[in-house]
């Protein structure tokens, strides 16, 4: 009976999925229709938004904008790679370099978040032992973890966002890394900003490149 409740609700859940799609183009899609008449052309957005690829991170409805305005990129824990060219398939390295050379994006967004549960599996090792490619990708920021423990957080709540937010400084350091990027920033034709936030509140704290502080975004 167990399986068959599993199988009917897995079901109505592709069902909705379905139905969701017509549901656009019947309906949603008509309020954009001249918007993707002229997308159809190409795109042009503004804003390259790296983020975690979490279920609560939702990077239009955070930012509040339209189709052709965000380049996204989307991983576990928000990690830019260092920069170098390899026969590997480097994804993230791949889009980055693609919005910085090809789309000439002006922005450039690192998106962290409360409750990651990337950054909480760097405390979690064993937890991974049957998914080594996570695992592997998670040694990139290893060094997040050191950082933290240094710090000696009193509780796992400061914990976290200690590491959420390091593990964002860490990320704008490894953009750093990628060609003609630091020339773009310096000459401010390239703005770059780190992002935390905040699932259960809406908030977005953002990164103080003086202060080393994230800082609430308000009016």
């Amino acid at each position: 009976m167990a399986h068959k409740d599993s199988t009917k609700e897995q079901q109505t859940t592709i069902d909705a999925l379905f139905d969701g799609a017509i549901r656009f183009k019947e309906e949603n899609f008509l309020s954009y229709k001249e918007l993707f008449e002229h997308l159809k052309k190409g795109q042009n957005p503004h804003t390259l938004f790296i983020g975690c690829s979490d279920s609560r991170v939702v990077p239009n409805l955070i930012t509040n904008t339209l189709p052709g305005e965000l380049f996204v990129v989307r991983n576990i824990a928000n990690i830019v790679p260092p920069y170098h060219t390899s026969d590997e398939y480097l994804a993230t390295t791949s889009a980055i370099e693609y919005a910085l050379e090809e789309l000439q994006v002006e922005n450039i967004i690192i998106c962290g978040h409360s409750h990651c549960g990337g950054c909480a599996a760097l405390y979690e090792e064993e937890h991974f032992e049957k998914m080594p490619n996570v695992k592997n990708w998670l040694k990139l920021i290893e060094s997040v973890k050191m950082r933290v423990l240094a710090l000696k957080p009193t509780d796992e709540t400061m914990r976290s966002y200690l590491t959420e937010q390091i593990n964002i400084e860490s990320q704008i350091v490894n953009l750093f890394t990628y060609p003609k990027v630091k020339e773009k920033y310096l000459a401010r034709t390239l703005k770059i900003y780190g992002w935390h936030y905040i699932i259960e509140s809406g908030e977005v704290y953002n990164y103080d490149f003086k202060l080393h502080e994230f800082n609430l975004l308000k009016y």
